[in-house]
């Protein structure tokens, strides 16, 4: 499953003093190329089932907070971050 995730700046982490992400929105999209015709109507807004507060220390936390989330294996889930 691929979800597409758009960035927000987080805070450094007071344990290992590394800069940090919020995700500002995750969409699951059906699309695997950008070019694809008609994409956008393709994509699933999943926002609202995630913490949008929480501060992730790296792509690869997201990808298994994600896993869990939607009873998934880590490897069943690609990620693509939205410029």
């Amino acid at each position: 499953m691929l979800f597409e995730y758009t960035r927000r700046r987080g805070v450094r982490s007071p344990v290992t003093d590394a800069a940090t992400f919020k995700v500002g929105r995750l969409k699951q999209t059906l699309a695997h190329d950008a070019q694809v015709q008609d994409a956008k109507s393709r994509d699933i807004d999943l926002s609202h089932l995630i913490d949008t507060s929480y501060n992730y220390h790296s792509p690869r936390e997201l990808r298994w907070h994600l896993a869990e989330r939607f009873g998934m294996a880590p490897e069943a889930v690609a990620l693509r971050e939205h410029a």
